[in-house]
């Protein structure tokens, strides 16, 4: 059992350490908060506001209640060294996720890793380079499952499954997934800070036809392609063997054709 603030963190605690080989700090709601960390982990001293090492690494705190052992936020410091596709980093105060990186090894010079970034609250791709080993804060991105709902206006409702709670965001923050959300449909919203910043739509939808021109007869012996419109709205480039009222699989990433459903 981990030791914070020189008290231990029993289950029934808000925050707590499962019994296993590797346990995991959660949040109040229970859900997954930081990374794994042993069982017999303890911080090096107990701070209010700083950093701290745990198992080799520094973790940055920014403030802990321990009458109820709340944290309000936690995250690690990341090497470059480890920087992977898809990583979330801090940086000027903003959440950014780790497009591309490439680790460069030049005949004279140091080291360093070249990467294009994207930034979650704006939008804005950039081109950044670290120094081999720098340290860099890891972003806090918390990733919850949460259906869609209904819309409202210009806001689309999201339900957690568990609690029920609502989240909203708006068509400006959905933006080109409309074209692929439908009622019903179990997405990751991820939030920093407490706002939301991304949702994740499922890697494939099923979607019916609903308006699709006839191929021309030998046409579709021969291939070729059209566009048909499906229930979303969104129009989608297809074999010419595709007809209204099929069921297709669309990536969500491209909206490109798969297959028919």
């Amino acid at each position: 059992m981990a030791r914070i603030l020189g008290q231990t963190l029993q289950a029934q605690n808000l925050l707590a350490f499962t019994n296993v080989s590797t346990s995991s700090v959660f949040s109040e709601t229970g859900r997954y908060a930081t990374k794994s960390l042993s069982p017999s982990a303890q911080l090096a001293y107990p701070p209010s506001r700083g950093s701290v090492t745990l198992n080799g690494r520094r973790l940055h705190i920014s403030s802990i209640r321990t009458r109820n052992a709340r944290f309000s936020g936690m995250c690690w410091a990341l090497s470059s060294n480890e920087f992977r596709n898809g990583t979330n980093i801090e940086l000027d105060g903003a959440p950014w996720k780790i497009l591309e990186f490439l680790h460069v090894k030049p005949g004279k010079g140091a080291a360093f890793v070249r990467t294009k970034l994207r930034n979650y609250v704006t939008g804005n791709t950039v081109e950044r380079t670290f120094r081999a080993g720098e340290n860099v804060d890891e972003a806090s991105v918390v990733k919850e499952m949460k259906q869609f709902t209904y819309k409202e206006g210009d806001q689309y409702v999201f339900m957690d499954l568990e609690s029920y709670e609502e989240v909203r965001i708006t068509d400006k923050e959905i933006g080109d997934r409309s074209k692929f959300l439908m009622e019903g449909m179990e997405c990751s919203v991820l939030t920093w800070n407490g706002r939301v910043i991304d949702i994740e739509l499922p890697v494939t939808v099923k979607l019916k036809v609903i308006q699709a021109d006839p191929g021309v007869k030998g046409d579709t012996a021969q291939g070729g392609s059209k566009i048909v419109t499906v229930e979303t709205g969104a129009t989608v480039t297809v074999p010419l063997f595709v007809n209204q009222d099929d069921i297709i699989v669309i990536q969500t990433k491209d909206g490109s054709y798969i297959s028919r459903g």
